[in-house]
């Protein structure tokens, strides 16, 4: 999907026509000047490096060692007035959170005019070094303003075009400052780089790597050096390492003369993370990879989850805070901080309450309610929140808070004071959630729910994207949506068509729910079919297992013992006719977690449990829940296949396995999806967010049924998208085939049937082969042709 804005008519002046051409001519000679001179910097650049490539070893030089060092070796121990708050105006601007970092007042002169160039955007880092990696095999043709090259001389890597990139990334992926790369989590890395920045920092605390005036040519150094060949964000941090200067800030330079950009989700989509980089996509071009995740990722980066536990700890902190600093605090600082604590016992008390009042396990609670503590109305929650922000407030307790327990605790051990230092701030994480409080009420809902430990936790949940993705799209020249699993998309302007073919439900929440206010005429679709011929792939709908036992796998049914058990028993057929790797993709964790515990327990009349004789098929592996541990699951994985016992594979729609792995050529042979993955309808959140669809739907057409639909609409391509991009993992080039089979009668009906990709739907097979007998013949003679073909 491409959104594009109007033409921009460019305003002539009553000047002859031959002026107008001249200065636009001595503009671009001077551009093309500009241009030339980098390129033959690069050039240099790209032949120092080939000739001295074994003088960049990997570490810091030495001239940055020493200096290094000495920071190192300071005492960590800090005196209690390095906590103490600073005396805080609310109504003076601050011109130093403008710009911490050094700038040449003459660096816009000295770089190219800041043409246009692309912004790539993926999910991770990871996703990104795979187009990196795509992007050095182009081989790109001279132009125009090229440098002059001595054609008597044999063209060597040195002499290619390259494109002048950029991968930009966090402070976590780019800090080399160990003493603080070592924090671990992003908010407290951030917050420390921050901290030492400030003024009020003494000069052997404050970053050797950060760029100022005296390092100005390490940061130039570096610019040229990034440009000179195409590098990934492991690279620039190499880079930056080598040359002595930051590569979180060295990169800011780079922007300018760079023409594409790479960067994840997070760095391009939060408008705080856009500032802080100094990153303006005005008149550039936006393309967003993986698009099927935009929305989802929009709300929950503007998103965010507290519990009780950590408001309590908060206010714990703040109250080992005043009990030291309370005589000291005066004026505006005094007032403040008695604010952030009626605040955060308004929430904790609303929370608790809510509890006593409602035992449900989940729940929306309204703003108000959260507001309705004792002088809580009184505040002025913008400037409160630009207090906390502008004083350092979460920075100072919790850095105050560790050092009273260091000096509480000498006994403790080094690692379990370090284990304090690399979580999460709490303060911090809090801040960020009373922010929320802030936001306009009809963008989000606040929920209470209670998890398995007892621990109350309280979540704001964005429900419309719109406003915060807007932003971009009215700065940027185009945007670009791409994505596999995307289509089909339908415009608004072409609801009125009235051809079967084009009547097929259609996945258009992209249109409804981010260009809703673009005039349907600026949006430009475009589709096409999977690289690989139609005789490479086969889908099966089945609708039948053994015994002829219906597949409905909804809510109500799957739980049965009797369905349990045909799945199963499908499965092993599956195992004996698909060769090398199955990968069965189930709806939930919990819903696997059953499944197994049923197959290991063996059935009556039952000479073996199902797990067992599935073992005796292929070797089992499973994909866990827990945070870790994919790597190793997918490793034993294919590994058993290389060794030629096949495998099956045991995931999750939605889960780590289901995006971002490539299950090709053996890996994936046959792709199982079991029942259809819908959100839970009933919970609290999902509840909230069909009421808004309905309602804002409602409003803008004027019909109700319509508002229904699109709400109905939504929960079915929320559903379906999942689907798509666990069958996705499977075909990953020309060469690759695969059998795709999805169990539940659902499948079969046309609604369903419509929202699956269209390379999906001209591999389905239609003739009634939904039964076991029929889809294990089909499979047959699949895989044959394909071992004699």
């Amino acid at each position: 999907m491409v959104f594009k804005p109007h033409s921009i008519s460019l305003m002539q002046n009553d000047e002859p026509s031959w002026v107008v051409e001249h200065a636009q001519s001595q503009k671009r000679n001077a551009l093309n000047r500009q241009k030339s001179e980098l390129e033959a910097r690069l050039r240099q650049l790209r032949v120092k490096e080939l000739r001295q490539k074994q003088n960049y070893e990997s570490g810091e030089p030495k001239a940055k060692r020493k200096k290094a060092d000495e920071v190192r070796t300071t005492s960590d121990a800090e005196d209690d007035a390095h906590f103490e708050l600073d005396e805080y105006n609310s109504e003076d601007e601050d011109p130093k959170a403008k710009s911490l970092i050094f700038k040449h007042p003459e660096e816009e002169d000295l770089l190219p005019t800041d043409h246009v160039k692309i912004f790539f955007c993926s999910r991770t880092h990871s996703q990104l070094a795979q187009f990196v990696q795509e992007l050095r095999r182009v081989d790109l043709p001279e132009v125009s303003w090229a440098v002059e090259k001595d054609t008597s001389k044999e063209v060597g890597p040195e002499d290619k075009v390259v494109v002048k990139h950029l991968p930009l990334g966090s402070r976590k992926n780019l800090c080399i400052n160990p003493k603080v790369s070592r924090l671990g989590s992003a908010p407290a890395i951030n917050e420390r780089c921050l901290e030492l920045q400030q003024p009020d920092t003494s000069k052997d605390h404050k970053c050797p790597f950060q760029p100022n005036k005296e390092n100005e040519t390490l940061v130039n150094d570096f610019r040229d050096h990034t440009l000179a060949r195409i590098r990934d964000i492991e690279d620039l941090g190499k880079l930056g390492k080598k040359i002595g200067i930051c590569p979180y800030y060295a990169s800011r330079a780079t922007i300018r003369p760079s023409e594409i950009v790479t960067l994840p989700y997070p760095l391009l989509l939060q408008k705080s993370a856009r500032e802080a980089l100094d990153l303006s996509l005005k008149g550039h071009v936006i393309i967003i990879d993986e698009a099927h995740n935009l929305m989802d990722t929009i709300s929950n980066i503007h998103s965010i989850t507290v519990t009780q536990s950590q408001l309590k700890r908060c206010r714990s902190q703040l109250g080992v805070y005043l009990q030291k600093f309370r005589n000291r605090l005066k004026g505006k600082n005094r007032v403040y901080v008695a604010q952030v604590v009626r605040l955060i016992d308004s929430v904790s008390g609303c929370l608790e309450t809510r509890m006593i009042e409602k035992p449900s396990s989940e729940g929306i609670i309204d703003v108000g309610h959260l507001l309705a503590g004792k002088g809580v109305d009184q505040i002025n929650l913008y400037k409160l929140m630009r207090y906390i922000q502008e004083s350092k407030l979460a920075w100072k307790v919790e850095g105050y808070t560790i050092h009273a327990e260091e000096q509480d605790s000498k006994a403790k051990s080094r690692m379990e004071t370090k284990a304090h230092v690399s979580t999460l701030p709490t303060l911090t994480h809090v801040q960020s959630f009373l922010q929320t409080l802030t936001n306009p009420a009809a963008e989000g809902r606040f929920f209470y729910e209670k998890d398995d430990k007892n621990d109350l936790s309280l979540k704001y949940m964005l429900l419309d994207p719109t406003h915060h993705f807007r932003e971009i799209v009215e700065d940027a020249r185009a945007v670009i949506l791409a994505g596999g699993t995307m289509s089909p998309v339908r415009p608004p302007h072409l609801d009125f068509l009235s051809d079967c073919s084009l009547k097929t439900p259609q996945m258009d929440d992209y249109v409804r729910h981010l260009f809703a206010y673009v005039d349907p005429t600026r949006l430009k679709t475009f589709s096409c079919g999977h690289i690989i011929p139609k005789e490479n792939l086969i889908a099966l709908p089945v609708a039948k297992g053994p015994g002829g036992i219906d597949f409905d796998f909804t809510y109500d049914k799957r739980n049965s013992l009797a369905m349990i058990e045909a799945l199963g028993n499908c499965l092993l057929q599956l195992s004996n006719t698909i060769p090398d790797g199955l990968v069965v993709f189930f709806p939930s964790y919990a819903y696997l977690e059953q499944v197994v515990l049923r197959w290991q327990t063996k059935g009556s009349g039952a000479v073996k449990p199902i797990w067992d004789r599935l073992q005796e098929r292929k070797p089992i592996f499973r994909e866990s829940k827990a945070a870790t541990g994919p790597d190793d699951v997918l490793d034993q994985y294919s590994q058993a296949i290389a060794t030629g016992h096949g495998g099956l594979l045991l995931s999750v729609v939605g889960g780590k396995m289901s995006e971002g792995i490539n299950f090709s050529d053996a890996l994936g042979r046959g792709v199982v999806v079991v029942g259809l993955p819908f959100p839970n309808i009933q919970s609290a959140q999902w509840k909230a967010k069909l009421e808004y669809i309905e309602q804002s739907t409602t409003a803008r057409t004027g019909s109700r049924d319509e508002g229904k639909a699109a709400a109905r609409e939504f929960y079915e391509n929320a559903c379906m998208r999942a689907v798509n991009q666990s069958i996705g993992r499977a075909i990953r080039h020309k060469g690759d085939y695969a059998s795709i089979l999805l169990l539940d009668r659902r499948y079969r009906t046309p609604t369903i049937e419509g929202k699956l990709p269209a390379w999906i739907r001209q591999g389905i097979v239609k003739d009634g082969a939904d039964g076991p007998g029929q889809v294990l013949e089909k499979l047959r003679m699949f895989f044959e042709g394909k071992k004699h073909g």
